[in-house]
């Protein structure tokens, strides 16, 4: 099946969200079509050309925008002096908010991978009238245990990497929250502090990323690094701002998860690697469980990547069905007025 051939945006803009930002925006595909909105990963990645390909764009009006602090939006998470106070999930879910009023959409399909199925699964919780449907790939619940396991728990996988990844810390912050930590040294004064942290964070990222290659090519900006680092150990180091029992330890349950039933009249499809590393705690499987009206598709074989062949396919399949059951919706409410 594969992705969509390469689309360009028919419209394009920076929306005013408040507190200084400016969030870019752009819209491809169907004016007229089926409205839907990509959340990118990170938190802090950008939106690409790349995440267009995943809809029908004869099918969908396609929304892409890049969160505060990063791609094109305004003020840049690099600067030293960009207030990230300002940027937490909260405020993220009030600017899908504020650019689906803009752009005069009722409700669209939201579209997450990584840290974009977190964005997309409280923004569907607290806002389920605004969504038609899920479609989720590389699944997480941006919880502590979750952020637990990828800045500790995998260095008993990577123990050279997550020696390296441990010595840029100073020895006092090393049992702690890593990311946390991380994120005081990215926020130092000190430039050539912040550089190093922000290398040793994306290249313990890079550690186990499937191989060959272990390699990020966005990650050899320097600009693009300092903004990743920085906005991910900001949202990792704070529970990515979710709040309340925040944790998987025993019988409790994070927050997404705890709400997962208000996502019963929302449909929605996981798409997740076999191979993905957030899979050793399950916690897509408890999330499948628990949300009435969700399918889970595991790809065999793949890790945290939504470009693998196996997850591309079956996120494009996704896409493509709801559309279609849209269409069929759509010819039986004109045959009842006919």
């Amino acid at each position: 099946m594969g992705l969509y051939p390469e689309i360009e945006p028919y419209d394009h803009g920076m929306l005013d969200v408040g507190d200084g930002n400016r969030v870019y925006w752009e819209v491809c595909g169907n004016p007229r079509g089926k409205p839907a909105v990509m959340l990118h990963g990170g938190p802090g990645s950008g939106c690409t050309s790349h995440s267009r390909r995943y809809f029908d764009p004869a099918a969908y009006r396609i929304v892409l925008l890049d969160q505060r602090g990063c791609g094109r939006s305004t003020p840049h998470a690099s600067a030293y002096e960009t207030d990230m106070s300002v940027n937490t999930t909260a405020h993220l879910i009030g600017d899908l908010e504020l650019l689906r009023s803009h752009l005069g959409i009722g409700e669209w399909l939201v579209w997450g991978v990584s840290w974009g199925s977190v964005l997309g699964l409280r923004y569907a919780q607290t806002h389920p009238d605004a969504v038609s449907e899920l479609v989720l790939a590389g699944v997480a619940t941006g919880s502590s245990g979750e952020v637990a396991l990828l800045t500790r728990g995998l260095g008993k996988i990577f123990p050279e990497a997550f020696e390296r990844f441990l010595a840029e810390l100073p020895e006092g912050e090393r049992d702690g929250n890593l990311a946390a930590a991380y994120n005081r040294l990215i926020e130092s004064p000190d430039p050539d502090v912040r550089a190093r942290a922000a290398r040793a964070w994306t290249d313990w990222e890079t550690a186990f990323l499937p191989a060959p290659p272990r390699s990020v090519p966005r990650y050899e900006d320097p600009v693009f690094r300092m903004a990743f680092a920085r906005t991910v150990t900001h949202y990792f180091g704070n529970d990515h701002f979710l709040g309340g029992g925040d944790h998987l330890v025993g019988g409790d349950q994070a927050v997404v998860l705890r709400d997962a039933p208000l996502l019963k009249d929302v449909p929605g499809t996981l798409v997740q690697g076999s191979l993905d590393f957030g899979n050793l705690l399950g916690i897509v499987w408890r999330l499948h469980h628990a949300w009435p009206g969700s399918e889970l598709v595991v790809v065999d074989d793949v890790g945290h990547n939504a470009g693998a062949p196996g997850i591309v396919d079956e996120l494009v399949a996704a896409t493509d069905r709801y559309a279609s059951r849209q269409r069929q919706r759509q010819r039986q409410r004109q045959r009842l007025t006919d």
